[in-house]
């Protein structure tokens, strides 16, 4: 069975978490990090003090994105583009992913770990910048309806989660028509709604 190490209340576990119930793994989750701590033994498995980490049989695994990729090419290739450069497109969103997160972070703690505002000037920052980088992401999905291409993939998973914080925190949004679409689809998934649209404290 796939153990998963880590709070669901991180984007990065709920990644992997989301990532499991679309590919129908059993599998368990271990509280970890943040005010669980970490256990010597969990340290012993993943020594950057960051989650998730994952265990599949003999394998030990961490960095949320190699994990994704992991377990389709393991379990689930449909989740992974045959053609190697639809692949590789949807792979430079994924990586794309951690620069939207550096440009949310202030606003996403500001607001939901630190009791801000929009007045704050940081937070207003954090916002300007992820609604910018949003509408980069709009033109893509103006010209596909997946970013793993023509259907549902792994590569929708990670700006997926933080398309999630993006329209829940109380910050100034742009107009992003082809972005709430693909949100919308992706609410009406079952591993979504369960792992993703949970409190984000």
């Amino acid at each position: 069975m796939l153990t998963i190490w880590g709070r669901l209340n991180s984007h990065n576990v709920k990644k992997v978490a989301w990532a499991a119930i679309e590919m129908d793994l059993p599998h368990r989750r271990i509280d970890m990090g943040g005010p669980f701590g970490f256990t010597p033994e969990y340290l012993a498995k993943n020594p950057n003090r960051m989650i998730p980490t994952i265990e599949d049989g003999d394998l030990v695994l961490w960095e949320s994105n190699a994990i994704l990729r992991y377990l389709a090419d393991r379990h689930a290739p449909s989740l992974r583009a045959d053609d190697p450069a639809i692949r590789a497109m949807g792979d430079k969103w994924m990586d794309w992913q951690f620069h939207f997160a550096d440009a949310q972070r202030d606003a996403f703690l500001g607001c939901v770990r630190q009791g801000k505002n929009a007045s704050d000037p940081a937070v207003a920052r954090s916002a300007e910048a992820s609604g910018a980088m949003m509408r980069i992401l709009d033109a893509e999905l103006a010209t596909r309806p997946w970013l793993s291409g023509d259907r549902f993939g792994i590569a929708d998973i990670p700006m997926g989660v933080y398309a999630h914080t993006f329209y829940s925190i109380a910050v100034p949004r742009p107009d992003v028509p082809h972005v709430a679409e693909w949100y919308a689809r992706l609410r009406e998934r079952p591993g979504y709604a369960s792992q993703v649209m949970i409190p984000l404290t």
